[in-house]
């Protein structure tokens, strides 16, 4: 997945299957074997191997790097079916699709006039997709393993995740849009002048690391300006992974990556997509959430909040049933799961079902048994709205559910009411649950995520061609949904992004990347030691990035450097930046402990017994206007020392750059306590340039696994 070769002197086609008729030994089933080759951006191909001849290929002396097709899942939170259901589990958590069959209001194209002469792309029609105008100038759909999907081929969205995803980065305004009438106002992109081109690479069976190239491989070939990617995977390799390999051939054509961070917190080591060349997006709130009531037939009234708040699109009154089941297959018929009651006793009853942290398809179960409603007590915090397939609620198990228990208990004859979402306005931001946490093993001195942007509940266009729940049962369609997810995050920080390119043409993405983590606003944890792991920088600020006076760039050699830093070797980074010549042994090895002019400062201490010792070397570049000076702030917990070294900057002109280091030193870290969290702040009174210093010490000793 290297460069193009410096002159075409030869077919790139002919020459992957001259590699591959080595590996094989036939010329003709070399031919066969091949599914694609990369040529447009990056060179690289994909063919059916058996595992003698990969690792054939791999030793050829040809400098080939070789690493097996994956698979990964798009990162919008969905809830599970049960596995009785007409989709499996597993297709539910790969929905994943980038476009509207037709171009609904949010991507209308008035007052937009042709295309820019230097897009190169094309729009591919196809089933339930008539064609782009002058918003949409691209869509693409890439299916390179046509045999092992059944369904439409073409750059449809079937799922509605591509749409939602799409109009958050550039939808234009749309008064007066909502789900149902809930979250009612105008919906529109971050940059909603901006045009968009979609290239679909998911599918039921979710996201092919052989689709996802091909269409990096496109985008960057047809002259995008940024990459929007809310879709992820667990990877042992950076350079064996699809996305870290695109989005470095994106950054050396001028074209930053964003991508989201996952969906697998609050727990720890969960983030993905961490190579420092792509900026990391976490998931954080909006002051805007949704709250249903549930009133019982004595009287009591329970406002469900920050508890899994399903949104609810009617009210619905009936009686209250807990004690449904028939058991015939074994199941937990407390918590309703699949195949466990009976449906004369659910049937037109509000169900209170038991909840499970691994599952939540009460709704999809009670619906089918013709129940009216369900409320089911959980012990798991969730903060995120979804919508359910018929009336209902998730509640804390304690105290409500066991309010809800002792009244079912106390009567023969209980009642309860579930009222329609409503919205209130809350503090905010605060970090998502669900969204991924480091701290990250792959590069373990990268702080990641990077940054958080609006996640939590976002209402956004919708495909006309998926049902507001997904569920293929439910009949209501709507062209706005209210979806949560790092999948939603991330076309905000696009957004961002884009606007700041706008002001800056002439930035490297990694100095636009620097201007909207320096700038961001640190986001208030309480009562959670570990969340600040997944926060990054903080809650992004867009118009604070456009002057954010200094910023840390990063060249492609100096990635280069790092890599060798990390223990790659020469044939991988060489081909990865392009160079035959290229020998780790002849790179000046990056000073510091990180090895890399990262915005962020981050220490992981493998030994969690040791003392802490770090050194970080740093250069800025003045994007100010005229002399300033700047002066290093540093507030530094107890145990920890951190000295800047110069403490004060100045430039003289701007695109001048000065350097200097932060050494940090403290004894071993208390017992029981993991995160120690500083702050560097260069101010010159007009600018404020923020980096976060954390220091992580695991519970346990790493053993390299």
């Amino acid at each position: 997945m290297g460069q193009l070769p410096e002159t075409r002197t030869y077919a790139v086609e002919s020459h992957h299957h001259n590699l591959l008729a080595t590996a094989i030994g036939d010329h003709q089933l070399a031919r066969v074997s091949k599914i694609h080759s990369y040529g447009k951006s990056f060179n690289g191909f994909v063919a059916r191997l058996l595992p003698h001849e990969a690792e054939k290929l791999q030793e050829g002396g040809c400098g080939i790097c070789v690493s097996k097709h994956t698979a990964k899942t798009a990162h919008n939170k969905v809830m599970g079916f049960s596995k009785n259901a007409p989709q499996s589990e597993e297709m539910v958590q790969h929905r994943k699709s980038y476009h509207c069959g037709r171009l609904g209001y949010s991507f209308n194209d008035k007052g937009y006039g042709p295309p820019p002469r230097r897009w190169k792309g094309k729009c591919v029609t196809g089933a339930n997709f008539t064609g782009c105008n002058n918003k949409v100038i691209g869509a693409k759909y890439f299916n390179l393993d046509v045999e092992s999907y059944d369904e439409s081929i073409s750059p449809a969205d079937e799922q509605g995740h591509g749409t939602h995803t799409a109009a958050t980065v550039a939808g234009v305004p749309v008064g007066g849009a909502s789900l149902y009438g809930i979250g009612k106002g105008t919906a529109r992109g971050g940059v909603p002048s901006a045009r968009i081109a979609v290239y679909k690479v998911c599918w039921k069976v979710g996201c092919s690391d052989m689709d996802m190239l091909a269409a990096f491989d496109e985008a960057i070939a047809d002259g995008v300006n940024f990459i929007s990617v809310s879709i992820g995977g667990f990877t042992r390799d950076v350079l064996k992974d699809p996305i870290a390999i695109g989005a470095f051939h994106a950054m050396k054509r001028g074209v930053l990556t964003s991508c989201s961070a996952g969906n697998d917190g609050p727990n720890t080591m969960t983030v993905e997509n961490v190579a420092p060349w792509i900026l990391t997006v976490a998931a954080s709130s909006l002051d805007r959430h949704f709250f249903t009531d549930i009133v019982l037939g004595n009287g009591n009234k329970a406002t469900v909040r920050i508890i899994y708040i399903y949104i609810l699109l009617l009210a619905n009154s009936g009686a209250l049933a807990a004690d449904v089941g028939n058991d015939i297959y074994g199941g937990n018929a407390s918590a309703c799961e699949y195949g466990t009651l009976s449906k004369d006793k659910v049937k037109g009853r509000i169900v209170y079902c038991l909840g499970d942290e691994m599952r939540q398809d009460q709704d999809y179960v009670i619906e089918e048994l013709g129940g009216a409603g369900t409320i089911v007590a959980s012990s798991e915090k969730k903060d995120n709205s979804l919508t359910l397939i018929i009336p209902g609620a998730i509640v804390d198990s304690n105290p409500v559910g066991k309010a809800i228990e002792l009244y079912i208990n106390s009567t023969k004859n209980a009642q309860a009411v579930i009222f329609k979402t409503r919205s209130k306005r809350i503090p905010a931001p605060f970090l998502a649950s669900f969204s991924s946490r480091g701290p990250q093993l792959l590069i373990p001195n990268i702080l990641k995520p990077d940054l958080a942007a609006p996640g939590l509940n976002i209402l956004s266009a919708y495909s006309k061609l998926a049902t507001i729940t997904e569920y293929p049962e439910d009949k209501r369609y709507n062209i706005f949904n209210i979806i949560s997810g790092t999948s939603m995050a991330c076309p905000h920080a696009t957004a961002a992004a884009a606007y700041v390119k706008s002001f800056h043409p002439d930035w490297s993405p990694a100095a636009i990347k620097s201007a909207l983590m320096t700038t961001a606003t640190p986001l208030k944890i309480a009562q959670d030691e570990l969340a600040v792991l997944g926060s990054g920088s903080g809650q992004m600020n867009p118009t604070g990035a456009l002057h954010p006076g200094l910023v840390y760039d990063i060249k492609m050699n100096s990635y280069a450097a790092f890599l060798c830093k990390q223990g790659y070797n020469s044939t991988n980074v060489g081909l990865l930046i392009g160079s035959k010549r290229f020998n780790c042994s002849n790179v000046k090895p990056p000073l510091g402990t990180d090895g890399i002019n990262y915005p962020t400062m981050h220490i992981q201490l493998m030994n969690p017994n040791s003392s802490i010792s770090a050194i970080f070397h740093r250069t800025v570049t003045n994007v100010g206007y005229g002399p300033s000076t700047y002066k290093a702030k540093v507030t530094t917990p107890r145990g920890l020392s951190v000295q800047v070294i110069p403490d004060t900057l100045q430039f003289n002109q701007p695109h001048q750059r000065q350097s200097f280091k932060v050494v940090l030193k403290g004894p071993q870290m208390p017992e029981g306590t993991q995160i120690l969290s500083a702050l560097l702040e260069w101010n010159d009174s007009r600018h404020n340039v923020r980096s976060p210093i954390l220091v992580y010490r695991p519970l346990f000793m790493f053993n390299g696994n």
